[in-house]
């Protein structure tokens, strides 16, 4: 990976497009992965990864597969811009002039990078996650027709509009809800810790996460460069992304399956709750077996895998520095 510094508004620029892009690409396949990991033995209402995107598609339209989109959208900007830049700032400061970094050093500056993020990660996870889960848990109280019962479920009250599930007929499906009013009811009752739940397993994942990406990343990147300098075409970066990415997304995938458990507002019937990491970790394993960690585990890497790549692509095109170029020889010209 180039080591020549670029200016911080373009890297954020940099960040937010790239996030932006990769985002709009992949969603509905996230969209998958979280009702995958959501879903508990005995109580399946997907039976893959393709049967979920049919059924979505089928049940609530081609928008329903990007429910929670707006607000990862908005939010990712700022993920992305902070995750990259952040990297970037840690390896500036642990380098050495026309010395590569230690791979120890690249793994402290990924840590650096994913202990930044979560400041914006966990809210946006927060929200994203109740949105993504509202199709399935409406689905299986359409099928169980019992009704859900744990605080959370109140955001997905049914209203009287009538829709079509899968092959049941016409049936009541619940109303649409917003970012914004999870978020209020969130701040209302529970303040602004109700936003940051599930902080623990976020940084227990995106930690390792970025320690293991952004070494493997940088090191695919340069393959066969003999210079620190010069700069990989976007071609190479894309691959380097995806490589790394989907590596990554698999490693931390049992830390990702925890992360989603807990910040679930949401349950269906005779699903449980957890007192925290340790308790989700030991009930998943008692009551689901070892592969449970493993949910999603597909989808994630086909979600991180070309998130990344397109990620690092548009990065290290310097989007940022060809519109701030543009911007001040808009304000010079006469």
């Amino acid at each position: 990976m180039a080591e020549k510094q670029i200016s911080l508004p373009a890297k954020l620029i940099n960040g937010g497009a790239a996030g932006i892009i990769g985002v709009s690409c992949v969603f509905p396949i996230d969209l998958v992965k979280t009702r995958l990991q959501n879903q508990r033995s005995g109580q399946q209402v997907y039976k893959s990864m393709l049967d979920c995107l049919m059924k979505t598609l089928r049940s609530e339209g081609y928008f329903g597969m990007y429910r929670g989109a707006a607000v990862n959208l908005t939010l990712v900007t700022p993920e992305k811009a902070i995750k990259l830049a952040a990297n970037d700032y840690f390896r500036h400061l642990l380098a050495k002039d026309g010395v590569a970094l230690s791979l120890s050093k690249e793994m402290l500056a990924g840590c650096g990078a994913g202990t930044c993020q979560v400041i914006i990660t966990t809210p946006m996870e927060m929200l994203k996650i109740q949105l993504q889960d509202a199709g399935r848990l409406a689905s299986q109280q359409l099928v169980s027709r019992v009704p859900c019962s744990s605080p959370g479920c109140k955001l997905l009250a049914v209203s009287p509009v009538l829709a079509r599930a899968y092959n049941v007929g016409p049936i009541a499906f619940p109303r649409r809800i917003s970012a914004t009013q999870i978020a209020v009811e969130l701040l209302h009752t529970q303040g602004i810790k109700g936003l940051y739940k599930g902080l623990g397993a976020t940084l227990l994942r995106d930690v390792p996460f970025s320690v293991i990406y952004f070494p493997l990343f940088a090191h695919l990147n340069r393959a066969g460069h003999n210079s620190l300098e010069e700069k990989a075409p976007f071609f190479r970066s894309f691959l380097a992304g995806c490589m790394a990415g989907s590596v990554a997304a698999v490693s931390v995938n049992p830390c990702d399956v925890i992360k989603t458990r807990l910040q679930s507002m949401g349950k269906g019937r005779n699903e449980e709750s957890y007192n925290g990491i340790i308790d989700c970790a030991r009930k998943l394993w008692m009551k689901e077996g070892p592969l449970a960690f493993l949910k999603g585990a597909g989808c994630r890497a086909l979600v991180i895998a070309p998130l990344f790549g397109i990620a690092q692509g548009i990065y290290f095109i310097g989007v940022g520095e060809f519109l701030i170029e543009l911007y001040q020889y808009g304000r010079l010209s006469p």
